[in-house]
C-alpha cells in the first residue's frame, strides 16, 4: 500500500531484544460455493475412505497445516562492541529438502537463526537469500525428511473478496497459533522494507500480532496464498487490519531465491499517477533509465473537481505496445521485465506521440 494514512503500519516480527517490528494475519475455513452463498446439508462419512479435503473441518485443517509452520529466531551477535539483538517470527516449510520461508523483516541484520518445527526439535539455519524488495526470505534447515511437512501454495490469482482464511504462527512466541477471518481486500499496497511497493497484497480481518510475520495465510483446503507481513494499526496491535504478500509473487521470489540466493528487480526510475491518458510522471529520479532517456516530469497543476491534477509531464499510454491506463499497469509491466532489457515506451508529450527506447536497470 501507499503509506497508510496516518496510522501506524507495522511489520510482524516480535523484536525479543529493546525493538519490536510488528504483527501478523489471520483467517477461517469453510466450504463454499462459487457464488458465494453457503448450503447446509448432511453428509455421510465411512470408515472406509477419508472426508474429502473440501469437507475439512477447521481443526483438521489445523492438524494438517500447523505440522508444516515454523517459529523462527533471529539474532545478531554485535560485534565490534556494538549492542546484540534477536528477533522472533514465523514461517513454514517450502519443500522437502528443508527450505523455510519468512519474512526478510524477520532476518535483517542477523547472522544466527534457529528454525523450530512442529515436534519440537531445533535446527540450525543458513540463510539462502533474501529479498526487501518484497520482504521475502529463505532459510534452509537440515532436517529428516520426516520431520519436514512442506505446504502446497495455491494461486492468489483466483482468491476473492469474502474467502474464508486461516493464519497460522507464534505470535509472542505462542508456537502453534491458530486465527481465522476473511479476505477483506485485494490489490493493495504494502511499503517494502526498502521503501519499493509490494503490489497485489490480499487484506485480512483476522487477528495477527508481534511474532506472526512469516507465517502462512491459508485457504479453505490449507493452501498457502500469502505470507503475513504488516497491519495497519492505530493502537500498535491487532485492529482487524492485516496484510499478506500473495502466494504468486512468494512462489516467484522464493524460487530465485532458492536457485541462486539472489533477486534481480527491473527499475525505471520515475514517480507517476494515473491520468486521463494514460500514467503521467511526476518526478524523474537522477541518474536513473527514465533520466537518461529523457523522460519529463510534471510541470505544474491544475484543480478538477477539488482534486489537483499534475500537468506539463510526460504520460505513458503504452509499454512495449500494451496499453498503460493505471499506475500498477505500468509497475507490472517493469516488474515483469529483467534489468538491461530494453522497452519501447509509447508516451504522449505536448499532445504529440513518441516512442522512447529505455534500457531498464536493475533496482537499487
Amino acid at each position: 500500500m501507499s503509506r497508510l494514512s496516518s496510522r501506524s503500519v507495522l511489520t510482524l516480527a516480535g523484536l525479543v531484544a529493546a525493538v519490536v517490528l510488528g504483527a501478523g494475519l489471520g483467517a477461517v475455513a469453510f466450504s463454499r460455493l462459487d457464488d458465494g452463498s453457503t448450503v447446509v446439508r448432511q453428509v455421510t462419512v465411512t470408515t472406509a475412505e477419508p472426508a474429502s479435503s473440501s469437507s475439512s473441518t477447521i481443526s483438521e485443517i489445523y492438524n494438517r497445516a500447523s505440522k508444516g509452520v515454523v517459529e523462527i529466531s533471529a539474532s545478531s551477535g554485535g560485534g565490534l562492541g556494538g549492542p546484540s539483538s534477536s528477533a522472533q517470527g514465523s514461517g513454514f516449510v517450502y519443500d522437502e529438502q528443508g527450505h523455510i520461508v519468512t519474512n526478510q523483516h524477520v532476518v535483517a541484520g542477523a547472522d544466527t537463526f534457529r528454525v523450530s518445527l512442529w515436534n519440537g526439535t531445533e535446527f540450525d539455519a543458513r540463510l539462502v537469500g533474501a529479498d526487501p524488495s518484497t520482504d521475502l526470505a529463505v532459510l534452509k534447515i537440515e532436517a529428516p525428511q520426516a520431520s519436514l511437512r512442506p505446504l502446497a501454495l495455491a494461486s492468489s490469482a483466483e482468491v476473492a473478496v469474502g474467502d474464508p482464511v486461516l493464519a497460522l504462527g507464534s505470535p509472542f512466541g505462542l508456537e502453534g497459533t491458530l486465527t481465522q477471518g476473511i479476505v477483506s481486500a485485494l490489490h493493495r499496497e504494502m511499503t517494502a522494507p526498502n521503501n519499493f511497493a509490494i503490489r497485489d497484497t490480499i487484506q485480512t480481518d483476522a487477528a495477527i500480532n508481534h511474532g506472526n510475520s512469516g507465517g502462512p495465510l491459508l485457504d479453505d483446503l490449507g493452501r498457502v496464498i500469502g505470507v503475513n507481513a504488516q497491519i495497519e494499526s492505530e493502537s500498535g496491535g491487532s485492529d482487524g487490519v492485516g496484510f499478506a504478500i500473495p502466494s504468486n509473487t512468494v512462489k516467484s521470489i522464493v524460487t530465485q531465491l532458492v536457485a541462486t540466493g539472489t533477486v534481480e528487480h527491473a527499475y525505471l526510475g520515475i514517480k507517476m499517477t494515473a491520468v486521463a491518458d494514460g500514467v503521467m510522471v511526476t518526478e524523474v529520479l537522477p541518474d536513473t533509465p527514465a533520466d537518461q532517456a529523457g523522460l519529463k516530469a510534471a510541470t505544474g497543476s491544475r484543480t478538477e473537481n477539488g482534486v489537483d491534477v499534475p500537468t506539463g509531464g510526460d504520460v505513458v499510454v503504452a509499454f512495449d505496445g500494451t496499453k498503460v491506463t493505471t499506475e500498477s499497469d505500468l509497475q507490472a509491466a517493469v516488474d515483469s521485465r529483467s534489468p538491461g532489457e530494453t522497452i519501447e515506451f509509447t508516451i504522449l508529450r505536448g499532445g504529440k506521440t513518441l516512442t522512447l527506447g529505455i534500457r531498464l536497470a536493475e533496482r537499487p
